[in-house]
């Protein structure tokens, strides 16, 4: 944690890394309750939680946990980017930039974190995250069977 003085309030800077195993793709895991505990073992009181995806095939997203909408959410994301479609990134006769050993044919996922994104930022006030209604914070698996790094980074008073 990086604390700064200021006059009358400490400027407090804490960050986690919280790790999840996934399973299968697309995945939607509510990861709030463990945002909400890195929260409350920050301390601060009034100021932002942003949430990162440490991936380009795992998403951040804020939704509603409505077991009807992840499944709609599901089938949408097929239809964005099908895994079965042909993708240059997939062409492991071609393509020759970051490969690894166990790469994966998982163009895909790629395509679909495009339209998710990488984090969240939701306000914080009096200790709690101010959501509406419904919101909840979701790890979306977009790859399959992973080991996934999400940094929770909490600033303010």
């Amino acid at each position: 944690m990086i604390t700064l003085a200021a006059p009358e309030r400490t400027l407090r800077l804490q960050s986690e890394t919280l790790q999840w195993n996934t399973g299968v793709a697309p995945q939607f895991i509510d990861i709030t309750d463990e945002v909400e505990r890195a929260v409350r073992r920050s301390q601060v009181r009034d100021g932002m939680v942003v949430v990162y995806s440490q991936h380009t095939t795992a998403a951040i997203k804020i939704i509603e946990h409505e077991p009807l909408l992840l499944k709609d959410l599901e089938s949408m994301l097929r239809r964005v980017a099908p895994s079965d479609a042909a993708y240059y990134h997939n062409d492991f006769n071609v393509r020759t930039v970051n490969m690894c050993p166990d790469e994966r044919t998982n163009a895909h996922s790629h395509c679909q974190h495009l339209f998710l994104g990488t984090s969240e930022t939701i306000p914080l006030q009096e200790g709690e995250m101010r959501f509406g209604r419904w919101q909840r914070i979701f790890l979306v698996e977009l790859d399959g069977l992973q080991r996934r790094n999400v940094i929770v980074q909490i600033v303010g008073l």
